[in-house]
């Protein structure tokens, strides 16, 4: 059957000042789009973008942005997180479940959607590919959909799958998907915090983890493990050596048994060419592989999301240093919730007991305006390269004890002597 294509420059052109627009996300981010789309930025005023984690340098970085776009973020990534911080942008602090609730109830109502697919099958469908997340809601939900179609793009199984007939304009490409490769962040430190948390998971676990070299680095620390299985929100590179050992396989999972389940994956080319096509990984839409209730019913789940900053009772800050804005809620509380309820399930927060400048993250109080995003109250484990706190039914004073002996050593006294402070003897 033939489509018919338009180029970026013409397909951009529907776009009027006034409209919010739906940005596809991750490595599926459509950047040939947007280049078209910032290119009129003469001609438009008052355009809001709207996204969750988008991918490359530089896009957003041309004279005079803010005098024809804002950016209103769900979750704020590197190359938006100056704007977000500065008068041309703003962040929606929203679980990664209930975004698509945004959409669907007209809070966010949605005038054009800009999405990344593969071509057209021969029945005329195509796929959302690497991110289904929340783009299948955004399609459902916008008034016009343009679509940059590219053969690079992986051609997944599940709720991605949409008809041509649900988009209006066609744009085709053959350009290289973003790419992004945690492999070269993992540290010994990593490792040694990925051990720890390997030490927790048992055989026929079901796995969700964050983004970052922790959790490839928990991966790589599983190769002795049998039946593990895979239900999150995102994935890395980290799980196909795993998949190709036989280790990970999803036998023992309740939900969608045998399959890898997930809402978007962040990688490689080689991660791309193993998802595409792949009956073995089922991309859902995120309201529900987000589900606590969802989560909850494979036995085993854990959770291993990490934090900018822990204080000494239990409250995560994962979503912002101070005032700054530096990612957003996302599906932490999702998972950690889920895990808890769990059948023998296991919510983690893992992070390095340092900044990168040599600060401690555990803290007797976190910078003002920070953000908690997991209370104290669904906190169960902490790790740091130092060991493993357990938190779980322990009154204030014993948690701050708990986090003081995996702080990094040379915060220690400093800790100590603000335990006492607060809490006195009995500390």
């Amino acid at each position: 059957m033939e489509y018919t294509y338009q180029t970026a420059e013409e397909a951009v052109k529907y776009i009027k000042s006034g409209q919010r627009i739906f940005v596809h996300g991750s490595s599926a981010t459509p950047i040939h789009l947007l280049k078209a789309l910032i290119n009129r930025k003469s001609e438009l005023q008052n355009v809001e973008l709207v996204s969750i984690t988008t991918l490359g340098d530089g896009l957003f970085d041309v004279p005079d942005f803010g005098k024809s776009f804002f950016i209103n973020s769900l979750f704020v990534s590197k190359n938006v997180r100056s704007i977000v911080n500065g008068d041309d942008g703003d962040y929606i602090p929203v679980f990664l479940s209930e975004i698509s609730l945004l959409f669907e109830k007209g809070i966010l109502p949605l005038d054009v959607a800009l999405v990344h697919v593969s071509p057209p099958d021969k029945h005329g469908f195509c796929s959302l590919g690497t991110s289904v997340d929340v783009a299948r809601s955004a399609v459902k939900h916008s008034k016009h959909v343009i679509a940059q179609v590219n053969k690079k793009m992986p051609r997944t199984h599940g709720d991605g799958i949409i008809h041509v007939s649900e988009i209006n304009t066609m744009v085709y490409i053959d350009e290289e998907l973003p790419e992004v490769s945690y492999s070269q962040k993992i540290t010994e430190t990593t490792l040694t915090i990925g051990r720890y948390c390997a030490s927790l998971i048992e055989d026929r676990s079901a796995l969700q983890m964050g983004i970052g070299a922790i959790p490839d680095a928990v991966l790589s620390a599983l190769t002795n493990h049998k039946d593990l299985g895979i239900h999150t929100e995102m994935f890395s590179d980290g799980i196909i050596p795993l998949v190709e050992k036989g280790i990970i396989t999803n036998k023992y999972k309740k939900k969608h048994r045998g399959k890898i389940v997930t809402g978007f994956v962040l990688g490689t080319r080689k991660l791309f060419d193993f998802i595409d096509d792949n009956p073995q990984v089922v991309f859902l839409e995120i309201d529900y592989v987000n589900d606590t209730k969802v989560i909850r019913q494979n036995p085993k789940a854990v959770a291993i999301n990490s934090a900018l900053e822990i204080d000494i009772t239990g409250q995560i800050c994962s979503d912002s240093i101070g005032t700054y804005q530096y990612s957003g809620v996302g599906g932490q509380m999702d998972f950690m919730r889920g895990a808890a309820l769990s059948d023998g399930g296991k919510p983690i927060i893992a992070m390095t007991s340092t900044t990168s400048s040599g600060e401690s993250k555990i803290v007797p109080f976190l910078k003002q305006g920070a953000g908690v995003v997991t209370t104290r109250a669904h906190v169960h484990y902490v790790v740091t390269e130092y060991g493993i706190a357990y938190l779980f039914g322990k009154n204030l004073r014993q948690r701050a004890i708990a986090l003081l002996q995996i702080a990094h050593p040379i915060h220690r006294e400093w800790l100590e002597k603000e335990i006492f402070m607060r809490f006195g003897n009995n500390s």
